[in-house]
């Protein structure tokens, strides 16, 4: 081959390399507004709101993760809202000296992991997207929300309300909002087409209206209201034998 065509060839060879996509971050706040919950009103908690990217013209599978936890401590789950991808894995570890049962019988995905004593810990995969409303079979004032996503690009606010969904490549997404007090109509007013370049995107501040809301009171895993006071039994009690 001659030193022409080597070069050519060479030159070709430049030009077809593909360079890796750049990826930014996407940043925003959002704020609660219309809310009777204590800790938005007196102290502007605006925690627990989930925000992701949805690529309009691909779907981007889902990174795989690393196991994330929901702990039970002091009688609440913590995190009250957990946002992971599709095919994540979440242990419900047991902090308290009691007894508890994580459950969900929503549509997001059933599971019941079982009553278990204090100390031990089950953990749930979950293989779909969806919303999944997590209680306790013992303890009725026990909730918390886990977001499972089908795309890599999600948050959830921190107690000041900001996000930041990193490693975005640019493109068009659709933004989705979701919160607990929140009603359908009002996240879907909040959906929206945003356009990601190679500089780091921040979003306009956004408000979620929680006004409207009313609490309902749920039932156990078997569809039956909590016994009174249940883990004054002993068969409840991590200290009793």
């Amino acid at each position: 081959m001659t030193l022409a065509l080597r070069i050519c060839f060479s030159a070709l060879a430049v030009a077809f390399t593909v360079l890796p996509v750049a990826a930014t971050t996407v940043r925003g706040s959002v704020a609660l507004v219309g809310s009777l919950d204590p800790m938005v009103r007196r102290h502007k908690d605006f925690s627990g709101v989930v925000v992701w990217l949805e690529p309009v013209n691909k779907a981007d599978p889902p990174a795989p993760s690393k196991p994330a936890q929901m702990l039970q401590k002091d009688k609440t789950f913590q995190p009250h809202v957990l946002a992971v991808p599709v095919g994540g894995r979440v242990s419900f570890p047991n902090l308290d000296p009691i007894f508890h049962n994580a459950f969900s019988n929503f549509n997001g995905q059933i599971f019941d992991v079982g009553l278990y004593k204090p100390g031990q810990s089950r953990t749930v995969v979950f293989k779909r997207p969806g919303i999944v409303r997590v209680f306790c079979n013992i303890h009725p004032q026990m909730s918390a929300i886990i977001a499972v996503m089908d795309t890599p690009y999600f948050a959830v606010t921190d107690k000041a309300g900001s996000f930041e969904i990193g490693n975005v490549p640019p493109g068009d997404y659709q933004l989705h909002l979701f919160h607990e007090r929140a009603s359908a109509e009002t996240l879907d007013s909040l959906a929206r087409r945003i356009v990601v370049e190679v500089a780091a995107l921040e979003l306009a501040p956004m408000q979620i209206s929680e006004s409207g809301y009313l609490p309902v009171e749920h039932k156990n895993k078997y569809d039956k209201d909590y016994p009174p006071v249940i883990e004054d039994q002993p068969a409840y009690s991590g200290a009793r034998k």
